[in-house]
């Protein structure tokens, strides 16, 4: 019984740090962020967070799984809810798209990005995480095709295509790009997935 409340604490404490990094990364950036900066601000020490995560890289990919873990729940929520199909994807992109230009998930997505040439298991867990966003839409789109509200197409493929062009938005978004705020990216989104309803 003790050995399981030590892990529970465990547990705990490595969900409050995720919890602080996101939150610091959306106040400061992620450039300001250095374990002694989030220890200071968790009332700890950089090595009480190296403990647990052992680098920073680490930690950034935690926080990362951390988040994307959350929004797992709220997409098959979504996919359950009894909403026409067209409604159900519009519903998907803005849980895709970033919140604006300090969206720590999505900060954290375009760094990790830009490390994964090097680093084989950043990589795969970056792969997995894709994955579940590119089933749960190859799905509602699926789901969209059978009750006659899309036409037929390869879901797969076209799953993957717009998760390219989401992408390619967010980023977009999160870098202050001109004329691109999350605003203009999801009136784009949706401009290109009305052509799955328009094209029956």
């Amino acid at each position: 019984m003790a050995g399981a409340a030590r892990r529970r604490d465990g547990q705990v404490a490595q969900e409050r740090m995720l919890e602080e990094a996101m939150a610091a990364i959306a106040e400061d950036g992620l450039a300001a962020l250095t374990m002694s900066k989030l220890a200071d601000r968790l009332g700890t020490s950089g090595g009480h967070i190296l403990y647990y995560f052992g680098s920073k890289d680490r930690l950034l990919l935690e926080a990362l799984r951390w988040s994307e873990e959350q929004l797992a729940v709220e997409r098959a929520a979504l996919l359950r809810r009894r909403v026409p199909a067209a409604r159900k994807l519009e519903l998907f992109l803005e849980l895709y798209l970033p919140r604006g230009p300090r969206d720590p998930r999505w900060t954290l997505w375009i760094e990790l990005w830009a490390r994964t040439p090097s680093n084989t298991d950043l990589r795969a867990a970056q792969e997995e995480l894709d994955a579940g966003w590119h089933e749960d839409l190859r799905a509602l789109l699926a789901k969209g095709v059978e009750q006659g509200r899309f036409a037929p197409m390869d879901t797969a493929e076209r799953a993957a295509e717009l998760l390219a062009l989401l992408d390619g938005l967010s980023t977009r978004v999160v870098l202050g790009q001109r004329d691109t705020d999350r605003g203009r990216a999801l009136e784009r989104a949706r401009s290109a997935t009305a052509l799955l309803v328009e094209h029956l």
